[in-house]
């Protein structure tokens, strides 16, 4: 089993991949493989909602966004990390996920369809609660059972030595990790005795207008 870390902030040592590392640990400790994936720092374009995908299967816009989802589809489990700012996600995370969930979903492939996924938030102050509702939307979305810890899941530093010294928002990452460990432990074991998964609607699109 893997899951797949996205990093999306634009340090790529910093808090949040301090934050992510301990997730990693926990889940390495329970044999589950994980990768970091880092976006960078380039500037990564916003949707044109073209709908290309639905054909493509994957973004008409070439970059580090279809790179990816092609790793997404070998994941059994997603944790997004980004660090606050101005009250929200950074800026670089959100255009990306905008593009990698709006074209998973047109183009049917299914990389993230129940698949656990998990968000964690790094800032200095505030705007925490704020960032971890706004990435969880992605995974409402998208049918993915979202994994939760004993608290937000946060830390709080301007540094990554900072991060290290808050033993509560550590904590509440191995806990995470456990959990998000646990749960796929329990959808491999319940695939393995032959369980189906969930039967798919066909999508019903309605914009209210008679």
């Amino acid at each position: 089993m893997k899951v797949l870390l996205l990093n999306g902030s634009p340090h790529k040592l910093g808090c949040t991949y301090t934050a992510l590392c301990e997730v990693a640990n926990v889940l390495n400790q329970k044999n589950i493989e994980t990768e970091i994936f880092y976006i960078g720092t380039n500037a990564i374009s916003p949707c044109r909602d073209c709908r290309a995908c639905a054909k493509l299967g994957k973004c008409v816009i070439n970059d580090k966004v279809n790179e990816f989802l092609d790793k997404a589809e070998n994941a059994d489990g997603f944790i997004f990390g980004s660090p606050v700012h101005y009250a929200s996600a950074s800026g670089i995370i959100v255009p990306f996920l905008d593009r990698a969930f709006f074209a998973d979903s047109l183009s049917n492939k299914k990389r993230f369809y129940l698949k656990p996924g998990a968000a964690i938030i790094s800032a200095r102050r505030a705007g925490t609660t704020a960032t971890l509702d706004q990435l969880n939307k992605y995974f409402l979305v998208s049918e993915m059972p979202i994994i939760s810890s004993r608290y937000w899941n946060m830390v709080h530093g301007w540094t990554p030595e900072d991060v290290k010294k808050d033993e509560e928002g550590l904590q509440t990452m191995r806990i995470l990790g456990t959990n998000m460990a646990w749960f796929l432990e329990m959808k491999e074991f319940y695939i393995k005795s032959n369980h189906d998964l969930p039967n798919i609607e066909n999508y019903i699109y309605t914009n209210f207008i008679k």
